[in-house]
């Protein structure tokens, strides 16, 4: 089975013209019906290998961690980070193996922020208030570094992803060490949410500027720009739901259900259009809690979670099926320069 990956690599190498890898995706999407784009490819396994391959290096990691932790506080980081970096040099470079290479970018950074972490959790752990969100910034800023440098090396599409958390971890945690002073510590916590949907909707947008670059969804901008969504998602939707008062569980009443719905379907046509579905999947848990809740003040006190998976899974499964034709209903819609800009719609892609 070969990937997409496999095929601009192929391209690059001069072992296939670009018209003949032009020809051989416009008759894959006329199997599916669907263009290319909109099967939202990204690499993650390739074969059982990586799988394999991923095990042994987690073993490996951790080993490393005990090992260090047994020596002094932030060793077991230094470890993993330099494992971590090493096996990335053969796997990575070499091997170009999608799974591993994930695991092993997420403990380089993770093993990075460890190291401050441990050594300032053995010198003090009761730290709080405007120092420790001082700390956070330089940890995040650290993390922000280390995945700069792995992918100036190593160029796996979710080190951006990474980078861009460490980033936003670093500006909430200067912009809230900024603000304690002002407002205090108790108000603090009121502020994160706000600040945490304007730092998504950035993420959002630095997605969204990388999709732009690919619209056919070709090269590896495209994997750089899936991450990053996914990264947005949850960032963007957590704030919404929770100020509907969806997290609170009981205190759902009927406006914020008819709210969580408007947002979801809100969250749905943007989706459409940009061709990410990160936004549903990410919103999914906050639809299917207000749904429960509205279909057992029907009465459906034992059903109420079953018709609500009914509902939504015949609903997203519709969407699955149908996603092409509906997307370009959406998409049509929208400015000329603005098309020219996204994913190629089915019409597009079989004119």
């Amino acid at each position: 089975m070969y990937t997409e990956a496999d095929l601009q690599s192929a391209v690059a190498a001069g072992a296939l013209s670009h018209e003949a890898a032009e020809a051989l995706r416009a008759h894959a999407a006329g199997l599916r019906s669907a263009p290319i784009a909109d099967e939202e490819h990204f690499r993650l396994i390739t074969g059982f290998n990586d799988i394999f391959v991923t095990i042994a290096a987690v073993l490996l990691l951790a080993a490393a961690g005990g090992i260090g932790a047994a020596i002094a506080p932030g060793v077991a980081g230094l470890l993993i980070a330099g494992a971590a970096w090493g096996l990335a040099e053969f796997f990575t470079r070499k091997r170009r193996m999608a799974l591993p290479s994930i695991v092993l970018l997420l403990a380089f950074v993770g093993g990075v922020v460890a190291v401050p972490v441990n050594i300032l959790a053995e010198a003090d752990p009761d730290m709080a208030g405007r120092t420790a969100a001082l700390i956070a910034a330089a940890i995040g800023l650290g993390a922000g570094i280390a995945a700069w440098l792995h992918w100036r090396r190593f160029m796996v599409p979710i080190t951006v992803a990474a980078g861009a958390a460490a980033v936003v971890g670093t500006v909430l945690a200067l912009v809230l060490a900024a603000l304690e002073p002002m407002v205090g510590e108790e108000r603090l916590e009121a502020l994160l949410l706000p600040l945490v949907f304007v730092a998504g909707l950035g993420v959002f947008a630095f997605a969204m500027r990388w999709d732009m670059t690919d619209p056919q969804r070709e090269t590896r901008r495209s994997d750089v720009a899936f991450w990053l969504h996914l990264l947005a998602a949850p960032m963007i939707a957590h704030p919404l739901f929770n100020w509907l008062g969806v997290t609170e569980g009981d205190n759902i009443g009927a406006g914020s259900v008819l709210g969580v719905l408007v947002i979801y379907v809100a969250m749905g046509l943007v989706a459409l259009a940009v061709d990410r579905r990160a936004l549903l999947v990410s919103a999914l848990a906050y639809v299917l809690i207000a749904l429960t809740w509205l279909f057992r003040e029907f009465g459906m006190v034992e059903l109420n979670v079953a018709v609500t998976a009914l509902v939504i899974g015949s609903a997203l499964l519709c969407l699955s099926a149908f996603w092409s034709p509906i997307r370009r209903a959406v998409v049509e819609q929208l400015p000329a320069a603005l098309r020219s800009r996204l994913p190629v719609t089915t019409r597009t892609a079989l004119a």
